[in-house]
């Protein structure tokens, strides 16, 4: 980040944003989308912009023109090669879906989300939320690594949002949260809950372990199987040392294998 651009988004950001919210956006096919989405984020306060695989490549002159004077969070926009790395320093995480009924998901109202996350901030906790492909939305497997789902009270006979108006509306609801929650409001013991990316090495660990042991059968249902197995240890929010004992229970069961047979 050069020194003038480090300026602006110091005059722009105030230090109690420092760990607002993270804006993920997963596949986004239109650049015209990614610059609204940027322009929204900056009207709210929101400047860390993360992008998973865009469609048309990054930088996009698209996403350039439409951002206009929110460049800011334009130019300093991280890409990302997979959803799970975009999320890896985050200790809560959101997909803005409908509810999914085939993962079980907490499913979080608009009255309550902004006050939740702007108490993590005074906590200092890394929070961010996903969004998905105009066209596709978000994949199971990526809701699978989040906490919970933001539902939008959108009208049931039309419920398609452009990607910048469902940004712009989330981060709506985060700005004007603010101040409104004490910082105890919310109990949360999220600071010593592990970072994700050592959550989803615990979920590798044992899925190739299970995978040896031929639990993935049959082949076609891994997928679902797989979301089902992760979904509940998300909702556990472990701690690193308790992600690090099952990684050693994982390991003490593998070189068990076969013991005592035959």
């Amino acid at each position: 980040m050069n020194k003038s651009v480090k300026d602006q988004l110091g005059r722009i950001v105030k230090k109690s944003d420092a760990v607002a919210p993270a804006v993920i956006l997963v596949n986004p096919q239109l650049g015209e989308n990614i610059g609204a989405a940027c322009r929204c984020m900056l009207n709210f306060g929101l400047t860390d912009l993360r992008l998973v695989a865009p469609r048309d490549g990054w930088p996009n002159p698209s996403a350039e023109a439409m951002a206009a004077g929110a460049s800011i969070v334009l130019e300093n926009a991280k890409v990302f090669d997979t959803t799970a790395e975009a999320v890896a320093d985050l200790s809560y995480i959101l997909a803005a879906t409908a509810r999914r009924r085939e993962l079980e998901i907490p499913v979080i109202g608009t009255e309550h989300v902004g006050t939740k996350l702007q108490n993590y901030a005074h906590k200092d906790v890394a929070t961010g939320i996903l969004f998905g492909a105009e066209k596709a939305g978000l994949q199971n497997a990526d809701v699978a690594l989040c906490d919970a789902i933001l539902t939008y009270p959108v009208n049931p006979a039309f419920q398609s949002l452009n990607l910048g108006q469902a940004v712009n509306i989330f981060a709506y609801l985060w700005k004007s949260a603010e101040g409104k929650a004490p910082p105890d409001t919310f109990q949360s013991d999220l600071s010593e809950v592990a970072k994700r990316d050592h959550l989803i090495r615990m979920f590798e660990h044992l899925e190739t372990e299970l995978e040896k042991a031929g639990f993935f059968y049959p082949l076609q249902k891994k997928a679902l199987m797989t979301q089902n197995i992760r979904a509940p240890f998300t909702r556990a929010r472990m701690t690193e040392q308790e992600v690090r004992t099952f990684r050693g229970i994982i390991k003490a069961l593998a070189k068990g294998r076969g013991r005592g047979q035959g």
